[in-house]
């Protein structure tokens, strides 16, 4: 099955999911890390800083597998593909701070999708394997979310 702009893509890592928006012609909006500010030892790294970038699927894939995965379509709307591929695009370009926690690549992409931020990756961890959620992180994202309400 081949994605449909406003698509989540759900790439399969070693240790975690990466996530990413398909914006159509082949290329994807993600964010990913470039630097660390803060950590609590050499293997947790919690706070970081980040970058979204618009590249092609197959490139940010790599021979990692891959599904689109627009799961909480049952739980929120998701907006009209064109505002969710404006808005990704919007963020090209931008450095930002990211939690991996809070603000990871998922919560990032659902962002997108459903004006809504949320991570089922995160929320499916304890909270000792929390801290080693490799996904990337933005800021908070919010929009008006009263455009986006939850599925009754």
């Amino acid at each position: 099955v081949l994605p449909q702009r406003g698509d989540l893509i759900e790439i399969f890592r070693d240790s975690y999911q990466h996530w990413a928006v398909y914006v159509g012609d082949g290329s994807v909006v993600h964010l990913f890390i470039l630097h660390v500010f803060a950590g609590f030892n050499s293997i947790t790294v919690i706070t970081q800083r980040g970058a979204v970038r618009e590249e092609t699927l197959r490139a940010v894939v790599g021979n990692d597998q891959w599904q689109i995965n627009n799961s909480l379509d049952s739980t929120y709307r998701p907006r009209p593909a064109d505002v969710i591929v404006t808005e990704a695009r919007s963020w090209v370009g931008r450095t930002i701070t990211y939690h991996s926690i809070r603000r990871n690549c998922e919560h990032f992409a659902t962002e997108q999708r459903y004006g809504v931020s949320a991570s089922q990756q995160v929320g499916a961890f304890p909270a000792h394997y929390q801290k080693i959620n490799a996904c990337f992180t933005s800021r908070h994202l919010s929009k008006n979310k009263s455009d986006h309400p939850r599925l009754s």
